[in-house]
Formats: C-alpha cells, sequence, structure tokens
C-alpha cells in the first residue's frame, strides 16, 4: 500500500523468533522497529497471529492485540507495558503478549501493523475479531513482519 514497515532487531523476516520470545520460554514480546507512518495516521494497531494454527487449534490464533499506539511510535522495546495504548485478549485468555507455542510442528508467525485513521473506543477485552472488524475501512496502510517458531 504505501510506506509503512515493521521489523525486529531480533530476527529478520522470514527467519526463526529467538526461543526467549516463546509462551514456555520468557514470553516478552520481541523488540520492534516501525517506519514509513502515513503523515495522517491518528494511530496504529498490532496484531500477533499464528495462521498456522488452524489445523491443531481449528482457527487463526491471536497472540497479542494491541491498538491506540501513538503514530510517532518508532520502537516497541522487548517487554513492552503500553502505557499510551490498549492491549487486548488474546486467545490463551491473557492480556498482552502471548508467545509462540507451535503444539505440532514449526510455525509461522505473523506481526501485522495497521496505520489507521482513528483511534478505537474499545476496552482491553476486545479480541482480534473486535479489533479486526473496528479497522475495516479505517487503515491507511498497512506492513507485516513474520518469522517461525520450533515446535
Amino acid at each position: 500500500m504505501g510506506d509503512l514497515t515493521i521489523d525486529s532487531p531480533a530476527f529478520d523476516h522470514g527467519e526463526r523468533i529467538p526461543e526467549e520470545y516463546g509462551y514456555t520460554e520468557r514470553n516478552v514480546n520481541p523488540p520492534l522497529e516501525i517506519g514509513g507512518v502515513p503523515d495522517d495516521a491518528e494511530s496504529l494497531a498490532l496484531i500477533v497471529d499464528d495462521p498456522d494454527a488452524k489445523e491443531p487449534a481449528g482457527k487463526v490464533w491471536d497472540h497479542w492485540i494491541v491498538w491506540n499506539v501513538p503514530p510517532d511510535t518508532e520502537t516497541i522495546p522487548e517487554d513492552w507495558g503500553p502505557e499510551e495504548a490498549t492491549e487486548g485478549t488474546n486467545d490463551y485468555g491473557d492480556h498482552g503478549y502471548g508467545g509462540p507455542n507451535p503444539p505440532d510442528r514449526e510455525h509461522t508467525y505473523r506481526f501485522n501493523l495497521y496505520a489507521l485513521d482513528t483511534t478505537l473506543e474499545h476496552g482491553s477485552d476486545a479480541s482480534a475479531a473486535d479489533i479486526e472488524s473496528a479497522i475495516d475501512g479505517r487503515v491507511l496502510d498497512r506492513a507485516t513482519l513474520e518469522g517461525t517458531y520450533p515446535a
């Protein structure tokens, strides 16, 4: 769509996510770097999911849902506790980041970043589906970082 980017100093696109970021390890988010946010963006949203979970879990597994991230954010540090953004409920039933934990084989994880023309009024009980519905028609740009994690 545009110039929006999301990268990580911990792993390259398509490469292996370090084990320490896994659910049964340190279970903290990897550091992320954001660039190219459109000037007219009002907020950012981030949805981290596992599309390979469809077979074992019966659905795309949502690991982290964050919205109303300020558009001038350039870095999301490791083990981020957002103060100005809202974290939703992941599929582990927790608020915040829930790391990779593939039950059967190596999975690919997507860090989907959205630049939005609005802020969202959802509370922290919102799911990824709620946020995806709310951002429909509000996305100015999007970017994805993918990484793999072993079983």
